[in-house]
């Protein structure tokens, strides 16, 4: 059984949703996504092997109220509007003065908070699918660091919202294109990313870089013989 945050396997990507993980990967490398979601590639690493140990805290599925904040762990989430689906680590639904309950999502992350924003994308996912489930406006929620054991409060304001809705429909386009974006090599990102094998970023970089240097070569040879 593949759960809803599992890449799309075969025939299964036709008119199923996106998974939530697929725009976390999206924001942090477009051609990571479609690696893992288009061409079910994986590999693990000390990184994603110490995410994995995370998660299975909040894979228990079951709820809990403390302080009168109502916990729930593990909880399926799904956006047919916007065609995403997933599972939250944690939702805590705090009750407001009048009655009602607001969600607050939670994700769990190893390391620390980053540079680039796709843990805030994949949470603000989150904050859409809990809004068009419950009607409820979800303003905020949290992302959870094992390194720090502290919690990095995230405002769902318009450009994260948007930046989001971006990702989605860029996910949406790879899917139903089905291409695999070419390799670009970051450093900062490339080191760290389990596919990096696979992937072979600069690999595919330098035949166009040893392409340049020829025709430069063969420019600058022509102007010697010209001169």
């Amino acid at each position: 059984m593949i759960g809803a945050d599992a890449p799309l396997q075969g025939d299964e990507r036709e008119g199923e949703p996106i998974p939530l993980s697929a725009l976390q990967h999206a924001v942090y490398c477009l051609r990571q996504a479609a690696l893992i979601h288009l061409e079910r590639l994986w590999e693990e690493n000390r990184f994603t092997a110490e995410g994995h140990q995370l998660h299975i805290a909040a894979d228990r599925g079951d709820q809990r109220k403390a302080r009168g904040v109502r916990r729930v762990m593990s909880l399926p989430l799904a956006a047919p509007r916007l065609g995403i689906a997933g599972v939250a680590d944690l939702v805590e639904f705090r009750r407001t003065p009048d009655g009602t309950e607001t969600p607050f999502p939670v994700e769990y992350k190893r390391g620390k908070a980053k540079l680039h924003r796709a843990d805030e994308v994949q949470l603000c996912a989150q904050a859409l699918c809990l809004e068009e489930m419950t009607g409820q406006s979800v303003p905020d929620g949290a992302l959870y660091y094992a390194e720090t054991k502290r919690r990095v409060a995230v405002p769902f304001d318009p450009d994260l919202r948007a930046l989001t809705v971006a990702t989605i429909a860029d996910l949406r386009e790879m899917f139903s294109t089905l291409r695999t974006p070419p390799p670009t090599f970051r450093a900062d990102r490339c080191r760290a990313c389990s596919l990096i094998e696979l992937c072979r970023p600069k690999a595919a970089a330098r035949p166009a870089r040893q392409w340049r240097d020829t025709m430069l070569a063969a420019l600058l040879s022509e102007d010697e013989d010209k001169s």
